[in-house]
């Protein structure tokens, strides 16, 4: 009998039926649709943070450098003196120092390894080369220059460059002056660390007994850049390594333009048994905090950095639209929601009482209350999972158009104290200077995953569970007397 009268019901009633089902649909349609761009927003900023700490890294552990005194300058000086019986003379000269912060003693690595709640732990070092070929014309010539990091800092990791006047005496000369950036690598165990977030596109990575072998790994657009190929030579600061690998990020734009081994990374930097930056992962991804807090604990004097806090580094379009979603995207699915809710129930309570000769003369036939009030929520019930049909059927249809259209955002990396970027991340400048930012382009998708169809089929029911007690309220209060007075 239910079934038989709640079809005949919400048939003879289809257009006030359609009319709750697009309220209920057009709330639930909003939901999926904040829910799924919001998903593609983690997504995105998921692939900005894997292409800074590379792939499987939960924490950094660096040291912040100390402030260089008045007396002192950290600014790189090239010297070039040409011969003075020649009218033309060519030089070239590399700078090479270290990014990021305060270098860490090798051993550190250990100890951070062995803290409770680490997975595991690797040392890297980043450098910056500055380059500056020189062209002089009798005379004598020197050149003071802050080598600038340009792009090619380990955010820039386009290796490009930037042009400084020279001091000359006596004689002509001009300087080109580019720089790029350099990540030693422990080669015995590349999960973690800056070339773990890129996979290796021609030629081969780093053999375990590479530890001290000159050779290189380059980035995709360092070696389009410079016409690189697998098997030529790179020569930096005297020494000529040869390149047996490209590597293309996994995600973005490569961070890092020069990848070689760890301990060859550190000879260049006169920097024997030191990291600038330990990478850290943990044991269990929800104990991070945990973790951050027991390594700054037992090992003073550092600067441990998470992905929390490097995502409140990155500012731009990616970062605005994110908090929209979030923020101002939430609050109007709710608005909406209730809105729809609201107006299902009325729109039911309404039906409701325009059906007062119905259910009076139903309860003049033995019908009690609570049989009445099924009847009701039963009606609403369906009408909701109408609702919920509808709007997951709008709402899959907002995100693949937004998947589809794919609108492109923009995700500027800033610095996160501790000198210099992620201490090895990116946009590390040169010691006593500020980090530059690196901007990375992101293609939005908006994935609905079957949690949020859950979400909606939920909501669907609630709105029916909701428009069919405010409409069985109603109908329970009507009486047999209702009816004749409707008749007369």
């Amino acid at each position: 009998m239910f079934g038989i009268y709640l079809k005949r019901e919400l048939g003879r009633r289809k257009k006030a039926a359609l009319v709750i089902a697009m309220g209920l649909a057009l709330g639930i349609a909003l939901v999926i649709t904040v829910n799924s761009v919001s998903a593609g927003m983690t997504q995105a900023q998921d692939k900005v943070l894997q292409s800074l700490y590379g792939l499987g890294t939960d924490m950094t552990v660096t040291k912040a450098r100390t402030a260089p005194s008045s007396n002192s300058s950290d600014q790189p000086r090239f010297e070039f003196d040409a011969k003075a019986n020649d009218d033309d003379t060519e030089q070239s000269s590399d700078r090479v120092m270290t990014q990021g912060g305060q270098a860490l003693k090798s051993s550190l690595v250990t100890k951070v390894a062995k803290q409770k709640g680490v997975a595991d732990a690797v040392g890297a070092i980043t450098l910056n080369v500055t380059k500056v070929d020189g062209s002089f014309t009798q005379g004598k010539a020197q050149s003071s220059t802050s080598g600038s990091s340009g792009q090619g800092g380990p955010g820039g990791g386009q290796g490009g460059g930037s042009t400084a006047a020279p001091e000359v005496q006596g004689g002509g000369a001009s300087f080109d002056v580019n720089s790029y950036s350099v990540a030693g690598v422990d080669v015995t165990n590349q999960d973690l660390g800056p070339l773990a977030g890129s996979k290796i596109t021609s030629g081969k990575t780093f053999t375990s007994a590479q530890t001290n072998a000159k050779v290189a790994v380059v980035s995709k657009s360092y070696a389009k850049e410079n016409k690189y190929t697998v098997g030529e030579t790179l020569k930096i600061s005297g020494t000529k390594y040869k390149i047996i690998g490209i590597a293309t990020p996994d995600s973005s734009d490569s961070t890092t333009d020069v990848y070689l081994p760890l301990k060859q990374a550190q000879t260049l930097a006169d920097a024997k048994n030191q990291v600038t930056t330990i990478y850290v992962k943990a044991t269990d991804s929800k104990q991070i905090d945990t973790v951050k807090a027991t390594i700054q604990k037992n090992i003073s004097g550092t600067t441990v950095t998470t992905s929390a806090d490097l995502a409140e580094t990155v500012s731009g379009s990616l970062s605005t639209a994110s908090n929209l979603a979030t923020s101002v995207g939430k609050w109007l699915s709710i608005a909406v929601l209730a809105a729809a809710f609201l107006v299902a129930a009325l729109l039911t309570s309404s039906a409701v009482s325009r059906r007062v000769r119905e259910f009076g003369t139903l309860k003049a036939l033995g019908w009690p209350s609570r049989r009445v009030t099924r009847q009701v929520v039963g009606e609403s019930i369906v009408n909701g999972l109408l609702g919920g049909a509808l709007g997951i059927a709008l709402g899959l249809a907002a995100a693949y158009a937004v998947t589809a259209i794919s609108p492109k955002l923009t995700a500027e990396l800033g610095n996160t104290g501790g000198g210099g970027g992620m201490g090895g991340g990116p946009g590390g400048g040169g010691p006593g200077q500020q980090s530059a930012s690196n901007t990375m382009e992101i293609a939005l998708s908006a994935p609905v995953s079957a949690t949020t169809i859950a979400l909606a089929v939920g909501l669907a029911v609630a709105g029916g569970l909701i428009a069919g007690a405010m409409g069985g309220w109603r109908a329970s209060r009507m009486r047999p007397a209702d009816a004749l007075r409707s008749v007369s």
